[in-house]
């Protein structure tokens, strides 16, 4: 029973891809076809039975239920937090600053936690990327500090690659779901990868 499954490639190579075995396991018939893009699905065009999305959770003709919610966290490599003596939100006046496209709260943050005036946030360098596990591995290799997803960072903060060296985050009201089209019928395979997903999120 072959099932096509869409998501982000920051969450096919950092939440799924550790977890997909687990699924065969429990699933040996289910075919698995993933699609890993950060384009939205037509359900009604292409044959795609499910889609993980990163976004509010409203949109017409989608049933969408939650997997995670999200967080803008700060995360470095504990060299580069050592090397800046990062103790504040005001040392970050000397960093680089890696800005993810789901993420690029930098402004809002430090705003919020530091007492950084405007100028000097707008100076600090930033690097850009389209990608969170891009981001996260330019930290990871001592180029600056990343805003990310804890759900994405989870590995690293696992294997001490990546530390939290303040304790302040947004929370954020964009979240991760699976989705499918509402007034289309799910197939049964689809609903069994769907329920594990969903399983597996609360695990």
């Amino acid at each position: 029973m072959a099932v096509t499954l869409s998501m982000p490639p920051s969450f096919a190579a950092k939440w799924f891809t550790r977890r997909m075995a687990r699924l065969l396991t429990q699933h040996p018939e289910i075919e698995l076809h993933l699609n890993a893009t950060t384009a939205l699905v037509d359900f009604e065009r292409e044959s795609v039975d499910l889609s993980i999305r990163y976004f509010n959770g409203q949109a017409p003709n989608l049933d969408a239920s939650l997997l995670f919610k999200d967080e803008a966290r700060v995360y470095c490599s504990p060299e580069y937090a050592k090397a800046l003596n990062l103790d504040v939100p005001e040392d970050l006046g000397h960093a680089t600053l890696l800005l993810t496209t789901i993420h690029p709260l930098w402004p809002q943050w430090l705003s919020q936690f530091s007492l950084l005036d405007e100028r000097t946030i707008a100076a600090i360098p930033r690097i850009h990327f389209d990608q969170s596990m891009m981001a996260i591995e330019a930290a990871k290799l001592g180029q600056g500090v990343v805003m990310a997803s804890p759900l994405l960072a989870a590995g690293e903060l696992a294997d001490g690659t990546l530390i939290e060296p303040f304790g302040h985050y947004l929370p954020l009201s964009n979240a991760y779901y699976v989705v499918h089209h509402s007034k289309l019928p799910l197939r049964p395979a689809a609903m069994l990868v769907k329920q594990w997903l969903i399983d597996e999120a609360r695990q």
